[in-house]
């Protein structure tokens, strides 16, 4: 059954496990215009500090753009901040804003415009399609589809989390334990996301890091455990862990909404519709395993013996190999 899937998406994470190795926490590049006047704007760019992207996500102005006065850059936690102000004649309605970089350095682009009148634009530009174009205020629910389309691409994108998941749908027993596993793991994160993003909690993002690759190491001998038939507290009551780690978890949602410095006003429905999004793209991701899992069992797919302890050993070595990279990072940061 689910242990044929399992194996096969296994073998994908081994013969993957390179790029996987590398995996990080996804950080989106944030925009803030706030228009002065007619033509002027304050800029606030921040991008991620990570090495590899330095520098790598750029802004193409419109030629007749000039920037006025200094620009300040600083560094503030994991982030470099860039502030000016920008002059454009007749104002940026209607122009495109070219984002270079952002396919390669992987990172999304949330953009959020004020306007002289107070009205408040929200966009959000991927690798994909990283033009910026400034359209008319849209609707509410225009907004509204931009967080629930960003919550979907950071759950889907966060692969330490997606492994999480896999690994809590390989211990599950049956439907109705997983019902209860996905519900826990639900609520669990969405207390916490919601706890962060209004300012009542926070965690520390390296350590929270370390701890969200623990979650996983953590998942791979209770695989073991249940290929050998023998029983433990995880594998008798999922749910529980999944509630337990799932409030972890939570955390490092909240870090794609807290790092982009929305506006307090915007926060509460942002948050809603970012959750919606997580729970799209964690259902579309459970979805997609069990209409799988369904097809390896229709086809009668047999894959060696060897292969079965495959999926403990590829969660657990990844589980491992994050738990060391992210805390090596961890004392890095503290020794400077």
């Amino acid at each position: 059954m689910m242990r044929r899937l399992f194996t096969f998406f296994s073998l994908l994470l081994a013969l993957g496990g390179g790029s996987l190795a590398r995996a990080h926490e996804v950080q989106s590049t944030y925009l803030e215009l706030r228009q002065t006047s007619a033509d002027t704007y304050t800029v606030l760019w921040k991008t991620p500090a990570r090495a590899n992207l330095r520098g790598g996500i750029l802004l193409q102005w419109p030629a007749d753009c000039q920037v006025q006065g200094e620009t300040v850059r600083y560094e503030s936690g994991t982030s470099l901040i860039e502030r000016y102000t920008i002059r454009c004649p007749g104002g940026l309605e209607g122009h495109s804003i070219p984002i270079t970089g952002a396919a390669g350095a992987l990172a999304d682009v949330l953009v959020q415009l004020v306007r002289l009148d107070g009205s408040i634009s929200v966009f959000h530009r991927t690798p994909a399609d990283p033009t910026l174009v400034i359209t008319a205020t849209p609707s509410r629910w225009q907004q509204s589809a931009t967080y629930i389309s960003i919550g979907i691409t950071h759950i889907l994108t966060g692969v330490d989390h997606l492994l999480f998941v896999l690994g809590l749908l390989l211990i599950v027993r049956d439907r109705w334990m997983l019902i209860k596993t996905i519900t826990g793991f639900t609520i669990a994160h969405s207390i916490t996301l919601a706890v962060a993003t209004l300012g009542y909690a926070s965690a520390p993002l390296q350590p929270l890091y370390v701890a969200i690759a623990l979650s996983i190491l953590f998942l791979g001998p209770e695989i073991m455990r249940q290929r050998r038939g023998e029983t433990s507290l995880t594998l008798r009551r999922p749910w529980l862990i999944a509630f337990s780690f799932g409030l972890l978890h939570g955390f490092g949602f909240a870090s794609g909404l807290t790092d982009l410095g929305l506006a307090h006003s915007q926060i509460p429905w942002a948050l809603l519709c970012f959750n919606v999004g997580v729970e799209i793209g964690q259902l579309l991701f459970v979805a997609l395993i069990l209409l799988l899992e369904r097809s390896f069992r229709t086809l009668e797919i047999q894959w060696p013996r060897w292969c079965l302890a495959l999926p403990a050993y590829t969660i657990g070595s990844l589980g491992a190999y994050w738990t060391i990279q992210r805390t090596v990072i961890l004392l890095q940061s503290l020794s400077l």
